[in-house]
């Protein structure tokens, strides 16, 4: 079965085609700059519609959806139902379900009759009890507008966490592990058996660990205090928020933790402390979710940062273990999204 692995964002389309179920890799490939000044495509159907005059045969689209709220806790075939709350979710994930929308809806146009599937980044993360995932808000919040953790990367997560229980040689729900998504986006999420029991992501992926651009935890009352002394309005405070922050907001230099380690090295002091600030929040929440965990197997790092920045994972470790009897293993595994999805996919076709 020849199936279509399919990520629309914003202003691009990445795509792979797998052959299943020998997940054999057989093509790949990207679409950028849609909708931008210049382009020759002017949405997500001309873009598909040249990448699909290279594929000549596809049985099954997967595609990924970054929000499903608590509607999905697992992949959907696409359906009336499945686009409504797509649409619902573009409320609470403006930057990412509306060009993920796009993709699908582009899809059924492109390639009529031909199944769809989609899985969402937010479905793995169902799984966290409301200990975790309930805010201390009025619980109206939660109850009226879902305001809640929701967590993102699941797809990530849980392809990493796979192929440990692989590589340990071991069932999934005989471990606990710790699960290191650092790259632009960073996450961390704690497993217990197979399942995720926290996530350091929240209600929209702004939540956590300090990022390539955004910020992570702050005191709320912060954000308040600064629009009123700045005179920003909400639109100027998101983007400042979201664009403007972490490791680029407090070196002053870049968001690329590369470049940040080349200058911190030649003694740029605010480049170091981007770099220290994000080993020291890394640290902080392993530490917060050995706790949850009462005891650990492995700590994975996978993604930009966590696969090919080894000083970085030699800071984040370094003495991190040195209360414990019994060591995890530390491992690094190479994330593989698309190639989750196309199984998820195929699975469920299959079934």
């Amino acid at each position: 079965m020849k199936i279509l692995v399919i990520n629309s964002g914003s202003s691009s389309i990445k795509y792979k085609l797998f052959d299943m179920p020998s997940e054999c890799l057989i093509s790949k490939g990207a679409i950028e700059h849609i909708g931008e000044d210049g382009s020759k495509f002017n949405n997500h159907y001309s873009g598909l519609k040249i990448i699909l005059e290279e594929i000549k045969l596809v049985d099954a689209v997967g595609h990924r959806v970054v929000h499903g709220a608590e509607d999905f806790n697992k992949p959907a075939l696409v359906n009336s139902r499945v686009i409504k709350v797509i649409k619902k979710c573009c409320a609470i994930a403006p930057l990412h379900n509306p060009a993920n929308l796009s993709g699908i809806l582009a899809t059924a146009k492109l390639l009529p009759g031909v199944k769809q599937v989609v899985v969402f980044d937010t479905a793995f993360h169902q799984t966290i009890p409301e200990r975790a995932f309930i805010y201390g808000l009025p619980y109206d919040y939660y109850q009226k507008l879902r305001v809640r953790k929701y967590g993102f990367h699941g797809t990530s997560h849980e392809y990493v966490a796979a192929e440990a229980s692989r590589i340990l040689k071991k069932p999934l729900n005989k471990l606990k592990l710790i699960t290191c998504h650092l790259g632009n986006g960073c996450s961390i999420t704690a497993i217990d058996q197979g399942k995720s029991v926290d996530t350091s992501m929240g209600f929209t992926p702004l939540e956590g660990l300090v990022m390539g651009t955004r910020c992570g935890d702050v005191d709320p009352a912060l954000i308040t205090h600064i629009m009123r002394k700045k005179n920003l309005d909400t639109k100027q405070m998101d983007s400042i928020l979201n664009k403007e922050s972490g490791l680029k907001g407090i070196s002053g230099i870049s968001n690329d933790m590369r470049l940040l380690e080349e200058k911190a090295n030649l003694g740029s002091k605010r480049a170091k402390l981007a770099v220290d600030i994000f080993v020291y929040r890394v640290r902080k929440y392993i530490g917060a979710y050995l706790t949850v965990l009462g005891g650990l197997d492995a700590l994975i790092f996978t993604a930009g940062i966590g696969e090919n920045q080894p000083a970085v994972r030699e800071s984040i470790c370094q003495g991190l273990f040195s209360c414990l009897r019994k060591k995890p293993r530390i491992m690094v595994i190479p994330t593989n999204e698309e190639l989750m999805i196309a199984r998820q996919t195929y699975k469920l076709i299959k079934r």
